[in-house]
């Protein structure tokens, strides 16, 4: 085949960026599309806080007129002050079943952050951080994924080795399934560390939502900031950032399922599942809200079947107090009252972070996805 690569730089490049894996996956059941505002929000300095201080350069792959890839080369400034590695990522990749495509792409997205002067790894799939989308799903296709989540073809694994691409870091999924949970074990030991906790003046309750929004949204970014540093690419969110997420997530969110420990008044940890709006988003053709999409958006929701816990993290000096564990029972009360919610899934785990994938396994998760993070040095 004869291919050329351009680069995205109007409006109508960027429509076709976006909208290039509703053709690529029309006849695959499992795909998900994102919503076309979200995604064009998500690339649009000025609309993104990623842009305050990170670039992203977006590439399209061209056959006879038609997109048969694409991919983004992502500058990541707070990750290389924070982490203190100069690593690039590449990101948003979609391609044909086709090497050549592929390598041309990976190729530009390779050579466009030597420019920026990136000389440690090309990490990725970002889309376009770790706090975003991350990682290539590598086993577990015969279900969609859950909300925030990547999904693509079995054949990108090969597309991406083939190119030199190698394991960073795997991450986990793990799927609860709410009627075979151990839940009167869950249940009983939770009482028991409650207890305890209560004597340290540690407490669990639901995230308020809706009378202290802002104040809340404030405090658990410290926390959230604070209980990822030192995982594998996660950087701190600016607050710009955060308010961009909590903004989002706001619109899905219910609280029921969202819950904070606190000590003396100051929260220690989070636990934040989110309803799994994909199984809406599935419905709607193209990812457009418009004529119909907002409908479905609306009115389903209460028809929802299953949540992710997307944020679960406690402070270090507070680990190993069984905070976690009260935070899945919490969860599981919740889900007790909400007899639609039959599925729960907790994402993303690191491979090296053996005492939450232990803990999770002991109360019944079982791993069911695995998504990876390549790297490549740039020379």
């Amino acid at each position: 085949m004869s291919h050329h690569i351009v680069i995205v730089d109007s409006k109508k490049l960027l429509r076709a960026f976006i909208d290039f894996p509703h053709e690529l996956y029309k006849n695959d059941p499992n795909y998900v599309p994102e919503l076309f505002i979200a995604q064009r929000d998500l690339l649009t300095p000025g609309k993104n806080p990623f842009f305050e201080t990170g670039k992203v350069q977006l590439f399209l792959a061209y056959d006879d007129g038609q997109v048969v890839g694409r991919i983004a080369a992502i500058y990541n400034t707070n990750y290389i002050k924070f982490i203190e590695k100069n690593d690039g990522f590449f990101g948003f990749f979609e391609c044909i079943n086709n090497q050549a495509v592929a390598n041309d792409l990976l190729d530009e997205a390779y050579t466009w952050l030597r420019t920026q002067g990136i000389s440690g790894n090309m990490l990725g799939p970002a889309n376009p951080t770790s706090n975003d989308s991350w990682g290539l799903l590598i086993n577990g296709f015969d279900t969609p994924s859950m909300v925030m989540m990547p999904y693509n073809f079995p054949y990108y694994l090969q597309l991406l080795e083939n190119y030199g691409l190698k394991k960073n870091d795997d991450l986990f999924a793990y799927i609860y399934d709410i009627d075979n949970y151990y839940g009167e074990k869950v249940r009983r030991l939770s009482t028991v560390l409650e207890e305890r906790l209560l004597k340290k003046n540690i407490t669990i309750r639901q995230i308020d939502l809706k009378n202290n929004f802002k104040s809340e949204v404030e405090r658990i970014r410290k926390v959230y900031n604070s209980a990822w540093d030192k995982n594998q690419g996660s950087v701190p969110l600016t607050e710009s950032e955060f308010d961009y997420v909590a903004k989002d997530l706001k619109m899905i969110v219910d609280p029921n399922f969202c819950f904070v420990a606190e000590q003396n008044g100051e929260i220690i940890g989070i636990c934040i599942a989110v309803p799994n709006i994909n199984e809406i988003l599935i419905q709607i053709k193209r990812g457009r809200l418009f004529p119909t999409g907002l409908i479905k958006l609306l009115t389903q929701k209460k028809n929802i079947g299953s949540l992710r816990i997307m944020i679960l993290g406690v402070l270090e000096e507070y680990r190993r107090l069984g905070i976690e564990a009260c935070f899945y029972a919490a969860l599981m009360r919740s889900t007790d009252k909400n007899p639609k919610i039959r599925r729960v899934e907790a994402s993303w785990i690191l491979e090296q972070n053996t005492m939450m994938n232990r803990a999770i396994v002991d109360t019944g998760g079982v791993r069911y996805k695995t998504y990876r993070v390549f790297e490549k040095a740039v020379q």
